[in-house]
């Protein structure tokens, strides 16, 4: 009877030693390791179109009180649980509508077998050494160039776009195809549906619906999801995921975001900027209250207003620089994020047609095709011949970093005139 109780004894002590071992390691690097063996969804199969049913509701994660639990515990906590800011669906589905929820209509799939040119290879390689040396380079500085991915605050890592489904981070620029770009995040997410079906066409998705935040999984909302693990997922999904960028001619981004903002009736632009820089920098002390009002009146800020608002000392403190013309080493960070692709606008067809390759995903979506951006470099001069020299100088020091980084050539012509 005592060895029978020893026994007993032994076997829960031993039970209970285990499990506390199980959650410290958890605690430490569990959630990374389970994490990156959890499985990938495949690419929906072909076949026979059915509207998809509602998702089930997902569940909060839950301290397990069985060993047998812990492996369920790890899988929903990682891979089941959504962001906390979206609406949970109401009913649940069984199994068999859930092998018929994904099929799509059969469609024929551009498919690239062949090499890629060594011209694109070896563009790609001189982009990507450029950045490495110069973030390196201590004669090239920057505000935050020398801080570490720890230091980067949450709110700064905002234009970073995860998939998890396909291993992709895409850090988006206004002003760079973003909207093309972040069509392709959705359709590859397949984070917004149309009669309960995953949109398949990038070039489908409702213009008004492309830069809806609730879309896109960004690396600051991984605090909500993931909590005192998201600092670290943050990094193991950097090491492992393919991550990737789109960039232009600095000065040119700068001309495209005037003519866009406020060129044309934009309410949000109008109350925010525009009405500031008309009264700091064009004497209009009664403006009106509306944008269609104020260009009834043809009351719009000039280019030079907008370059001298920029130039403002004043302005960075009251507000940081609107991601439509904040730098693109501050939006997407080069020198603490190994990019392992750079684009350039100016090559967008030729690099998305390479970037999808290296993605794997040229079989699922193909680059939009669109009208080309009516905003030329060769522009440029007409653009600054009503801004000051020495404004265009100040400019490019604000800027220059970017033109370093990212290989564009110092507007010679426009700061020498």
């Amino acid at each position: 009877m005592g060895k029978s109780r020893l026994f007993r004894i032994s076997l829960i002590l031993g039970s209970v030693f285990m499990i506390l071992l199980i959650i410290l390691y958890w605690d430490d690097v569990g959630a990374s390791h389970f994490y990156l063996h959890t499985p990938v969804s495949p690419i929906s199969p072909p076949g026979p179109r059915t509207p998809r049913p509602p998702q089930p509701a997902p569940l909060t994660p839950h301290v397990p009180s069985f060993l047998s639990d812990i492996d369920a515990f790890v899988n929903q906590f990682l891979e089941g649980t959504s962001d906390p800011t979206e609406t949970a669906p109401q009913e649940p589905i069984n199994q068999s509508e859930r092998a018929e929820e994904r099929y799509v209509p059969p469609r024929e799939w551009k498919i690239h077998v062949g090499p890629v040119a060594p011209e694109q290879r070896r563009r790609q390689d001189a982009r990507r050494q450029r950045l490495q040396e110069l973030c390196h380079d201590d004669t090239v500085s920057f505000p935050g160039k020398n801080r570490t991915f720890d230091d980067i605050p949450n709110k700064e890592l905002d234009h970073l776009i995860v998939d998890d489904r396909h291993g992709i981070i895409y850090c988006y620029v206004p002003k760079v195809a973003c909207s093309n770009w972040k069509r392709i995040m959705i359709v590859l997410s397949e984070s917004m549906l149309l009669d309960g079906v995953p949109y398949r066409e990038p070039s489908a998705v409702p213009r008004d619906m492309v830069h809806n935040s609730s879309l896109h999984f960004t690396f600051n909302k991984f605090w909500k999801r993931y909590g005192k693990f998201s600092r670290h997922l943050m990094k193991v999904k950097l090491q492992k995921y393919t991550k990737f960028l789109f960039v232009r001619d600095p000065f040119v981004r700068l001309i495209s975001a005037f003519r866009n903002k406020f060129q044309l009736p934009n309410e949000e632009f109008y109350k925010r900027f525009s009405q500031v820089i008309l009264r700091r920098y064009g004497n209009h002390s009664d403006l009106p209250t509306s944008v269609d009002e104020a260009f009834a009146a043809k009351l719009r800020p000039s280019f030079s207003q907008f370059i001298q608002y920029l130039l403002d000392p004043q302005t960075e403190t009251q507000m940081p620089f609107n991601e439509h013309w904040r730098q693109v080493y501050r939006l997407c960070h080069p020198c603490q994020i190994q990019y392992d692709f750079v684009g350039h606008l100016e090559t967008v067809e030729e690099d998305a047609e390479h970037l999808l390759r290296i993605l794997k995903v040229d079989n699922v979506v193909e680059f939009p095709t669109s009208h080309r951006n009516l905003t030329a470099s060769s522009w440029e001069a007409d653009w600054f011949s009503t801004v000051p020299l020495v404004a265009r100088r100040e400019l490019y020091r604000l800027y220059e970093p970017d033109f370093r980084l990212f290989g564009y050539d110092k507007p010679e012509s426009i700061l020498n005139d």
